[in-house]
């Protein structure tokens, strides 16, 4: 028999490929994971659980894999048969990520265990992702040579988990969306062996089929595109005008006939139909309560529909608008639909726009405010749930003129009734008096906010001075009668929501579940007649 080949054997240009693969390995595979947390979090609405989930059972798979590569070649250290196993392992990786994502979207428009198949997908590429780096690791060891083979694999494989980390949310999100980044991430694998099938001669025939298969990936990963949004189109029953991947969510606007939506990561921000209820819910009762509100501050509301009805008050002189993710801005200002629906209040000379974090924002704000709007999405993340906190409350209002207004959306308080809760828990935790206030749109149902201010004055709403759609003085008369049945059984034990303690993460997703899982009260079979 032939001398089996060992590590000993290998040249230094193998030695570079291996390395180079370990490295490359290790940034695909932390963007796909990346990539699973995002899609995950999309679909299921639950971004915290979702990653909470997602890189719990990658890095589980993980460390099964590495254990299973102890049973590979066992009798002798054959550099044949590890070299094999890494270039089983790379074409098992490809079809996974080229269609899982997919599959994964598929399954979601046809109401199928989403959960299920998001955890055996991360499972099966962490399984396989765990087996790279030991097997790499033990075709660079030799008797002697074992801790620098370690360092330098893992030197490589952590550089490798830096460029993956940043590649993700800067290029390959928001240049390429989701399911292309996963079709770019499924040419690694592919990439990976055809390196290896050149400088190793035991892999040299796997070299042509490895040549044509790169083209067919590149042709799939085109086509995944268009087949990806065609799946997409189920979700919302409308024809979609305009999708957009950000890097910070995913941007759809639909149109069903005179109806306009806005879809930011699946969830509907509004239906042009009745927006106006919500925005005038949102905006009016503050700006009537003020005796004279001149400077304004809305976080959030990149749309400019909220914008809209800040302008229509004479009074205001200026509004400082700050908006996460400049993509809902530039969609509101280019597109002629929205521009018609928001009244290109974002090209008001009055407006000065702020792009990023309303909290980094608000601390550099050199300005004071009579009324602060904050139209934050529902606290369903940890970076959402901090700006509804005690700490970013106690921020806002050193940006407060005296007597000066704030306003919040609190989420729907039929569903969630402890966050509303909690969110005027905070705001009196800093001191202002609050006053909680819900609104019937048809869209979303009955939707919550709370008002608050510094002092106890006895202010009678102003008279709106223009016409409004729905809130006339009736309305606002009797906006501040909140019903019982928005108002949780143990309001007294409902905590102000923390930065160390992000409460309303539970109590928007609890809320939510125990409500939907009530039983409905028995229909009553006597006719009463």
């Amino acid at each position: 028999m032939g001398r089996q080949v060992t590590a000993a054997d290998l040249s230094p240009v193998q030695v570079r490929v291996l390395l180079v693969t370990a490295m490359v390995s290790s940034a695909a595979g932390l963007t796909l994971e990346l990539l699973l947390v995002a899609q995950a979090s999309y679909l299921m609405g639950d971004a915290t659980l979702a990653t909470g989930v997602v890189v719990g059972t990658f890095l589980a798979a993980m460390g099964l894999g590495a254990w299973l590569t102890e049973f590979i070649g066992t009798k002798r250290q054959s550099l044949v048969r590890l070299l094999r196993a890494l270039m089983l392992v790379e074409l098992c990786l490809f079809p996974l990520c080229l269609l899982g994502p997919l599959a994964l979207f598929w399954l979601f428009s046809r109401n199928a265990p989403l959960w299920l198949a998001t955890v055996v997908l991360t499972v099966l590429v962490g399984l396989l992702g765990g087996m790279e780096l030991p097997l790499i690791t033990r075709m660079l060891e030799t008797q002697d040579q074992l801790r620098r083979a370690l360092a330098r694999v893992l030197a490589l494989d952590y550089l490798g988990s830096l460029v993956g980390a940043l590649a993700f949310p800067l290029v390959l999100l928001p240049w390429l969306g989701l399911l292309p980044s996963a079709a770019a991430l499924s040419l690694v694998p592919v990439g990976c062996s055809l390196a290896l099938a050149s400088v190793f001669p035991s892999l040299r025939p796997w070299r042509y089929p490895l040549l044509a298969l790169l083209p067919l990936a590149s042709v799939a990963g085109v086509l995944i595109a268009p087949l990806g949004d065609r799946i997409e189109d189920r979700f919302y029953g409308a024809r979609v005008i305009e999708r957009k991947q950000s890097r910070f969510q995913r941007i759809v606007l639909t149109r069903q006939g005179a109806d306009l939506r806005l879809f930011l990561d699946g969830d509907l921000q509004f239906s042009s139909l009745d927006e106006y209820r919500y925005h005038e819910a949102l905006v009016h009762p503050a700006l009537a309560w003020h005796p004279a509100p001149r400077r304004i501050l809305l976080m959030g509301a990149g749309d400019g529909l909220a914008l809209r009805e800040i302008l229509r008050w004479p009074d205001v002189e200026k509004v400082d608008v700050v908006e996460l993710d400049p993509e809902v801005v530039n969609l509101a200002r280019r597109h002629p639909m929205l521009r018609r629906l928001n009244a290109d209040s974002l090209r008001d000379p009055r407006v000065q726009i702020h792009l990023g974090d309303a909290y980094a924002h608000l601390r550099s704000l050199p300005n004071q405010y009579d009324v602060v709007i904050a139209d934050f999405p529902d606290p369903d993340t940890l970076p959402v749930a901090r700006l509804y906190s005690v700490g970013f409350y106690g921020t806002l209002r050193q940006r407060l003129n005296p007597g000066a207004v704030v306003v919040t959306q609190a989420s729907t308080p039929f569903l969630a009734p402890r966050v509303l809760a909690s969110i005027e828990a905070a705001l009196r935790e800093v001191g202002l008096l609050t006053r909680p206030y819900s609104v019937a749109i048809p869209s979303f149902g009955p939707w919550g906010f709370v008002m608050a201010h510094e002092n106890n004055r006895s202010n009678r709403f102003r008279p709106i001075p223009f016409a409004t759609r729905w809130l006339d003085a009736d309305q606002l008369s009797g906006l501040f009668a909140f019903p019982r049945d928005l108002r949780p059984e143990a309001l007294d034990r409902v905590q102000p929501n923390r930065m160390t303690r992000p409460v309303l993460l539970d109590y928007l997703r609890n809320d939510r579940r125990r409500r939907l899982q009530q039983p409905r009260p028995p229909i009553s079979t006597t006719t009463g007649f």
